[in-house]
Parts: structure tokens; sequence; C-alpha cells
């Protein structure tokens, strides 16, 4: 399995961003799909989950209420939308099913 992350970038505090994992060399609908992030000097720690049908969800208490993750097994990819965003959610994010991690994109929130 290949994971291929996009859509990181600058953006102000209170702003949005959308990051993007496209998924290849797997069967898409057998996959659980994560986003972990891994800011400076800190641990990585998974922030979002969907199960394989995508009927459930999981964020952690940093993000509840402000990221969405989805997915979409068309385009086979796997999605992070996050709004009202904090300095503190500055971080490489990655992408990760099971044993594979795609190479991570770098989100920037300015003050």
């Amino acid at each position: 399995v290949q994971l291929q992350a996009s859509g990181g970038g600058v953006v102000e505090a209170g702003g949005s961003l959308r990051v993007s994992c496209k998924v290849s060399g797997g069967i898409f609908s057998r996959l659980g799909l994560s986003w972990f992030r891994q800011a400076p000097g800190k641990n990585r720690e998974l922030v979002a989950a969907i199960s394989r049908n995508g009927k459930s969800t999981y964020y952690s208490d940093a993000v509840k209420a402000r990221f969405t993750i989805s997915r979409d097994g068309a385009e086979k990819t796997v999605d992070l939308q996050m709004n009202s965003l904090k300095p503190e959610d500055t971080a490489i994010y990655y992408c990760n099913s099971y044993s594979w991690w795609g190479q991570g994109t770098l989100v920037t929130v300015s003050s």
C-alpha cells in the first residue's frame, strides 16, 4: 500500500485547510485509514480515523468539532478538513493505514 499526502500549507489562525491522501496498491474498501500529526519536539499523535466502510470515525479531543475525516472510494482518497485552526495545530500531518505511512505534509498555522 502506498499513501501520498498533499494539501499542506500556511494558514492564519482561525482559517481552514484541507489535506488529502491518495491511496494505491491495496484494496481500498478493506483499509481502515487515519491521520496522525507530529509537532516539533513532540511525539506523533493520532488525530482522526475512519473505518473501512466510512460509517465510524474517531477524533482526538484536541481536534473534535473542528476537523472532519472523510474517504472517497471512487477516488481512493482520505481527506482531513481542518477548520478553526490554531497555532498548536502546526505539525507534519501523516496519513496512515495499519503499518503503512505516507510521507507527511506540513501544516503551519500562524498567529
